[in-house]
């Protein structure tokens, strides 16, 4: 139990500045539960993801300007898209797509690699209608691959700021924590609506998420945008070999 509790402390902590928790929360749930259904331990760690990521945004709200009325619609979108996303786990294997995860975040890393100023300057701008559209566009689907999968949303969510609105890194990351607690809670209702959340465990896993995301806000801030844009690529990296090695792990299993 104390792994578990120290994992998900841990989890937070890295999961508040740059997303990336679900690498050390889930499969520390897995290790530590071998005989629970995956769809109770996913909406466990759901509940305890959400504790963590509202503890981290309220963190940031103190000292990082939040653009509320641009990035509530995003979440807007992305619950429903998040709840629909967690209906798949019981009726599709989610193993089908891994080989696409890290792929697409190579791509993420290939971007952010090749623009070296990328997200250092907060230079925001008043967004067009088509980049609302946009990014509406972009929130309904990582909120639905969340709901689904989930590895590396905080960091996708991240770099849409950045791309679409002109954010840097550590402003994206408060932004990314708001979708990424709408998100967390559609997931979280459709697990909770079938009776697959540990509630007690979830909440003392969320206590301890909480306390590493708070110390991971804090750390972002006080070490700034510079700092979470290595933070970011640090974890993109490791999010790729992971994911690499599981999609390579259970290649030719029956998914």
């Amino acid at each position: 139990m104390v792994f578990v509790l120290a994992a998900a402390g841990l989890a937070g902590f890295i999961d508040s500045m740059v997303g990336g928790g679900g690498l050390i929360q889930v499969p520390a749930l897995l290790t530590a539960f071998p005989a629970a259904m995956p769809a109770a331990l996913l909406g466990t760690n759901k509940l305890a993801s959400i504790l963590g990521t509202a503890g981290a945004l309220a963190r940031y709200a103190r000292d990082v300007r939040v653009p509320w009325k641009l990035l509530l619609p995003a979440a807007a979108v992305a619950l429903p898209a998040a709840f629909l996303g967690a209906t798949l786990v019981s009726l599709v294997s989610a193993a089908a797509f891994r080989g696409l995860v890290p792929v697409i975040l190579s791509i993420v890393l290939l971007y952010v690699l090749r623009q070296k100023n990328l997200g250092d300057l907060h230079a925001p701008f008043a967004p067009s209608a088509a980049r609302r559209r946009a990014a509406l566009g972009c929130s309904a689907a990582i909120g639905f691959y969340d709901g689904f999968f989930g590895p590396g949303t905080g960091s996708l969510l991240m770099l849409m700021f950045v791309r679409l609105f002109g954010f840097d890194f550590l402003h994206a990351s408060a932004g990314a924590r708001l979708v990424n607690v709408s998100t967390n809670l559609g997931a979280l209702l459709y697990f909770s609506l079938q009776g697959r959340v540990d509630w007690t465990l979830g909440l003392a896993l969320g206590a301890c998420n909480t306390a590493g995301s708070l110390l991971g806000a804090h750390t972002a801030v006080k070490y700034g945008s510079h700092f979470v844009r290595r933070v970011f690529i640090l974890v993109v990296v490791t999010l790729i070999v992971k994911t690499a090695w599981d999609a390579w792990r259970l290649l030719g299993k029956p998914v």
